[in-house]
């Protein structure tokens, strides 16, 4: 599902380099990536999104090369196949809750906005709670409201692959364990690869692996042995 091979990556004028000799992450896959601030966590998902681009290696996702691919294409294809859960949740501020979680419809021609869509959407929102606040604007929302909102947004479109960056960050410990269900739930029923970045150490038990991303990546140029890299890759826990 996701392959990585010869990344290398660095942020303009920024001492930070990113490199991976290789990843590789098996369609349906649970996957937990973990490691201290500042050590490339947020980075990768970028990279396999497509919103960033690496200097050398490839990036394959669903059979295509998204490294290779032109600004409208990455764009494209990341909205049709790949579910993002931000941080910083990116909602749209002038839009409702509805029409956020549908904004991937109305952004891109290629994916038909029916009935059935706007139906899935209402279930997924009643599922997170969000039933009685489908009209509320962004502001109107706690931030737990506003991440769960992202996290409809992220599924609606039944992608492949999720990417979720701190996805029960803002969420009180109920919310969290009936959210996390959830999503692994629909991951499960849709064979969705489900790549998820996180400091909770309590919700790990739930991956099928759990990578330590301090260990298996390059982040300083003098660290030239591709061969500890390459053993870490596949840890698991």
């Amino acid at each position: 599902m996701i392959q990585i091979e010869d990344l290398k990556f660095q942020y303009p004028r920024a001492e930070f380099t990113l490199r991976l000799p290789q990843l590789v992450i098996e369609a349906g896959q649970r996957v937990a990536i973990v490691g201290p601030s500042g050590c490339g966590k947020t980075t990768l998902l970028n990279l396999i999104s497509g919103i960033t681009l690496p200097r050398v290696g490839t990036v394959t996702v669903c059979g295509e090369e998204v490294s290779a691919m032109s600004d409208a294409s990455r764009r494209n294809f990341r909205i049709a196949k790949i579910g993002m859960v931000f941080q910083q949740f990116e909602l749209v501020e002038y839009l409702d809750v509805l029409s956020n979680i549908l904004l991937p419809f109305s952004i891109n021609s290629t994916l038909p906005k029916s009935s059935e869509v706007r139906c899935r959407a209402i279930e997924f929102a009643e599922a997170m709670g969000l039933k009685e606040k489908l009209a509320r604007k962004p502001a109107q929302l706690s931030q737990g409201e506003q991440q769960r909102v992202a996290i409809c947004r992220a599924l609606i479109t039944e992608p492949g692959v999720v990417l979720a960056d701190e996805p029960t960050g803002n969420l009180d410990p109920e919310n969290k364990r009936r959210i996390l269900d959830l999503i692994f739930q629909l991951a499960e029923k849709q064979n969705q690869t489900l790549i998820v970045v996180t400091h909770d150490m309590g919700i790990l038990s739930g991956f099928d692996r759990v990578i330590d991303f301090e260990k298996m990546r390059f982040s300083n140029a003098d660290k030239e042995s591709s061969g500890a890299a390459q053993g870490a890759v596949g840890e698991q826990a």
